[in-house]
């Protein structure tokens, strides 16, 4: 099982560093902003989620492979772009389908590992915890993400994200604890977190807002 975490959260951190590392080209970052965005977003979640459950130093620095896997992938996102920049202006569509696409693999993964974080440490009678904990480590890179380029980060405004987390993180962790087996459990929290992903960003679905006044000062 250690085996299989392992590998859903190099995924992850792959997804995520592709999702970092566009954001950072499209917002005109250099080199180094683009690698320290995309390893951000790969790593932010789980060093929230680390410090939390009093893990020090976070994974991230026990296992550098996540950090490495940030930093290549970033780089190579950068390189693309940098030679590729005369047909920039068409791929516009293409930058937000690649940031939505991979941010719904990364986030449907690291709810799965921050559960499993919390429930591997004992923690698995406390629901709230193992549920916070799971959405935390889904968003909180993006969170640190969107910050960095002066965004409101997406999760308090953009499409069902952090309700998707949350509801994820709910079938995981329920599947566990009426006995279904661990793959499966995996497999479908991580299933609904990306279709509700992808069904909210095909259909434009968004949570409830105070509508804008165009009258207001």
């Amino acid at each position: 099982m250690e085996a299989v975490i392992l590998a859903i959260e190099l995924i992850g951190t792959f997804a995520f560093a592709v999702s970092g590392a566009t954001a950072a080209v499209k917002a005109r970052l250099d080199i180094f902003g683009t690698i320290v965005l995309g390893a951000t977003t790969a790593v932010g979640g789980g060093v929230m989620r680390d410090v939390l459950l009093g893990i020090t130093p976070p994974v991230m620095f026990i296992k550098p492979i996540y950090v490495l896997i940030a930093f290549i992938t970033s780089l190579a996102v950068f390189l693309l772009e940098y030679f590729h920049a005369a047909t920039r202006p068409m791929r516009s569509v293409l930058y937000i389908r690649v940031i939505n696409y991979f941010d719904a693999v990364g986030l449907s993964v690291f709810i799965i590992s921050g559960c499993n974080s919390a429930i591997s440490v004992g923690y698995f009678d406390n629901a709230f915890l193992v549920l916070f904990l799971g959405t935390l480590t889904g968003i909180g890179g993006g969170m640190l993400r969107d910050i960095l380029i002066c965004k409101i980060p997406n999760v308090l405004r953009k499409k069902v994200y952090a309700i998707a987390a949350l509801a994820g993180a709910a079938v995981y962790y329920i599947m566990l604890y009426i006995g279904s087996d661990e793959i499966a459990s995996m497999i479908c929290g991580m299933a609904v977190v990306f279709l509700l992903r992808m069904f909210a960003f095909h259909f434009e679905w968004d949570l409830p807002r105070i509508p804008e006044d165009d009258k207001s000062v």
